[in-house]
């Protein structure tokens, strides 16, 4: 209880800065948020709680945390970065090697229409995807099947029974000799349940 009474009675170091319209706004649809990364609604609600008038130790616990010290370095970073501070930054272990770059490359390898005498297949396997993302010109040399599959999945793409990787609540489907993408409305709401 004194600790309370002192942080109440301390002046803050960094206080929080007078946020914009759309931020509070962006803030607050964040913070309802049921598709978005726990963290990141955790934090929205703790800068709203803090706009709102709590203390750090307060926002800290109406946002289901602990520390009001990690409340004071995110009302910092909101300070200088805005919403971006939303998003947490890298915790430890080996720097992320493909960024969104890589990425983007490896989604338009699988976009692609496989070519059966370059590619030797006419369906992408993730081994497959590997050799030509690792053969291109402009491939990536050092990429593993795991770090391809995170990609896809990561980007809502599932492996289909005919042994190839759709969009999620999308399959390829032959019409009339022609092939057509069959779009499933309830994927999102079937993927959430």
């Amino acid at each position: 209880m004194l600790e309370e009474e002192d942080e109440m009675t301390r002046r803050k170091k960094d206080p929080l800065r007078e946020m914009t319209k759309e931020e509070r706004e962006w803030l607050e649809r964040m913070s309802r948020s049921m598709s978005e990364p726990a963290t990141h609604v955790a934090r929205a609600k703790e800068i709203l709680a803090v706009a709102d008038g709590h203390n750090y130790t307060e926002a800290a616990i109406k946002a289901g945390r602990k520390s009001g010290d990690a409340v004071s370095q995110l009302v910092g970073q909101f300070n200088k970065e805005g919403v971006k501070a939303i998003q947490p930054r890298h915790g430890g272990g080996s720097q992320a090697k493909y960024g969104v770059a890589e990425r983007e490359r490896v989604l338009a390898e699988v976009g692609r229409e496989p070519d059966a005498e370059k590619d030797g297949t006419k369906t992408w396997s993730l081994k497959l995807l590997e050799r030509a993302l690792r053969k291109a010109p402009d491939g990536l040399p050092e990429i593993g099947s795991e770090t391809i599959r995170e990609i896809l999945l990561e980007s809502g793409y599932s492996w289909q029974q005919s042994r190839s990787w759709c969009k999620t609540g999308q399959a390829v489907r032959k019409r009339k000799g022609k092939k057509v993408i069959v779009v499933d409305p309830d994927a999102i709401p079937k993927k959430l349940d």
